[in-house]
């Protein structure tokens, strides 16, 4: 594809002409064999690279190497995958999908391989540059059609690279018709509220050609993704990051924390996973009032997106017994049998057991893991009741 736009030369997704040049030599790459040998244990490593050196376009990539591992992961890790609401896309139409995040790799990674399987256009991908732990990471992520979302800039330069980024997502979505996956906040939701963040709403209205953000946001045609999680495998060091962050609120995560977090949110257990595509808002958008304060503009927004997401999710056993027990009642006792709430109970006890830190407070964390299996209950709640 030729590239038109020289400002974007820095973030932008790879190209198919970019394929000899950036995964060709990725694949002679030392450090990438343990993450591929990961996901694909019983692969021969000679073959593989004789593989990716005969593909020659970002397609065959995603789809012949790409899918395959990234569906043999969800068939070691999960009890079921699942992509719901297809009917709601509509042919030949780009879109903006906004999802609650859980997992660093596998949100957009599952998204993409499910539409990859069922015939659908791949979305191009925000990742933040902080996740780039080694060199080769970022141009991996950019042949998977990836764009970088630029976060360790000084403040003086915010501005300049949150327009250039909200300018590159209306580019693609309006001129390379390509969809485009966001997560709703900057960062996973550690303890599962699910809520839309003003600052990303502010972003992607920055690069259209409106003066009114609610035109701006239309234009994105936005259609959130709800990602229905049964277990979090990084439920246990997402704990521990509340309470070292209470004991220190100084506590910052390294490199290492989140190269952990990722092989953990790959290699750990699931269970069931559903992604259910929910229809776009903007018909929603229709029947706000008419609002003059952008700030209650950006708050309809977010609302908005988090309605859909929250009653899209699917829920599970183990978040109804979390509930119970997180508010002494039996209000959703008769969601799981005994057998269920035996089987929650023993993964949520060996969840905390993995919880090594210093000053361990076991009642806090026992509380974060309830927590964060039960809040989507508690949003569920609230937009239907």
């Amino acid at each position: 594809m030729e590239n038109n736009h020289p400002e974007f030369e820095e973030i932008r997704a790879f190209y198919d002409e970019d394929v000899p040049e950036k995964l060709w030599p990725l694949v002679d790459e030392p450090a990438i064999e343990p993450f591929v040998k990961a996901a694909m244990p019983d692969l021969n490593m000679e073959q593989f690279r004789k593989q990716i050196k005969s593909l020659h376009t970002i397609k065959e990539f995603q789809s012949q190497v790409v899918a395959k591992m990234v569906l043999g992961i969800a068939q070691k890790t999960t009890d079921r995958l699942e992509l719901k609401g297809l009917d709601n896309l509509t042919p030949g139409r780009a879109s903006l999908f906004v999802t609650n995040h859980r997992d660093i790799v596998l949100d957009s990674a599952f998204l993409n391989s499910l539409l990859s399987v069922n015939g659908k256009e791949t979305a191009e991908i925000a990742i933040g540059d902080n996740l780039f732990a080694y060199p080769w990471i970022k141009d991996l992520v950019r042949l998977n059609r990836s764009f970088v979302v630029m976060r360790n800039v000084p403040v003086r330069q915010m501005l300049e690279v949150s327009k250039r980024l909200s300018s590159y997502i209306h580019y693609t979505i309006q001129e390379k018709k390509v969809s485009v996956w966001i997560a709703q906040r900057e960062g996973r939701s550690k303890d599962s509220s699910d809520k839309t963040q003003a600052s990303v709403i502010k972003m992607l209205a920055m690069g259209g050609e409106s003066r009114d953000l609610i035109q701006n946001i239309r234009s994105l045609n936005v259609q959130p993704v709800a990602l229905s999680y049964e277990y979090d495998p990084c439920d246990y060091l997402k704990a521990q990051e509340f309470q070292l962050k209470r004991d220190n609120p100084d506590w910052k995560k390294s490199k290492e924390d989140d190269v952990l977090s990722m092989v953990t949110g790959i290699q750990g257990y699931k269970g069931r996973v559903v992604f259910t595509i929910c229809p776009e808002v903007n018909g929603t958008f229709d029947t706000y009032p008419w609002i003059d304060d952008r700030n209650a503009q950006v708050n309809c927004v977010c609302e908005t997106i988090d309605h859909a997401l929250h009653s899209h999710m699917v829920l599970y056993p183990v978040n109804y017994v979390a509930y119970n027990l997180r508010f002494g009642t039996d209000k959703y006792a008769d969601r799981y049998s005994k057998d269920e709430e035996d089987k929650v109970l023993s993964y949520l006890n060996g969840q905390l057991a993995k919880i090594q830190i210093p000053n361990r407070d076991e009642d806090f964390l026992w509380n974060c893991l309830l927590t964060m299996y039960s809040n989507p209950v508690v949003n569920y709640e609230n937009v239907k009741f």
